[in-house]
């Protein structure tokens, strides 16, 4: 009884432990994180507002079409040329430096384009920069990948 007790409780510690070790992200690191998803839904809703005041004024947007700044995402966003339907993120890294976050995004994206249902593979970089107390998006950038790829933490 007494092999089996002791036997749970360090069954339990290890599992507090192993999981201490996985989530390991700041405060900051979180808050970029929630960022980019809020992101992901107000581009699938088309919010158009709630982007404008979240891209940097000099952001730039790489696809696999072309690269084009901020005014230029919002238009597409807004007519839906492109509609971002879902994200469905699969893994995330962040990074910040100083007042710099990259964010990693491994996700499957189904998107209408030109009027075609898609669904991808991407892991998105997207680079954020603490505009006084506000993080501001300044590059997103769509990189297409296998759906083995996973992003080096």
């Amino acid at each position: 009884m007494k092999v089996s007790i002791l036997g749970l409780c360090f069954f339990v510690m290890n599992m507090q432990w192993s999981y201490a070790q996985q989530n390991t992200t700041t405060p900051a690191e979180q808050k970029i994180i929630q960022i980019s998803k809020e992101k992901w839904q107000w581009m699938a809703d088309k919010d158009v507002d709630k982007l404008a005041v979240l891209f940097h004024d000099e952001s730039k947007f790489v696809h696999m079409s072309g690269t084009w700044k901020k005014d230029e995402e919002l238009e597409i966003i807004k007519t839906g040329s492109i509609w971002y339907k879902k994200a469905e993120i699969k893994d995330v890294a962040v990074e910040i430096v100083d007042n710099t976050a990259i964010l990693w995004n491994r996700i499957t994206l189904t998107a209408v384009v030109r009027g075609s249902d898609v669904v991808t593979e991407f892991t998105v970089t997207e680079v954020y920069k603490k505009h006084k107390k506000n993080w501001k998006l300044l590059a997103l950038t769509f990189s297409s990948v296998r759906d083995t790829h996973q992003i080096a933490h």
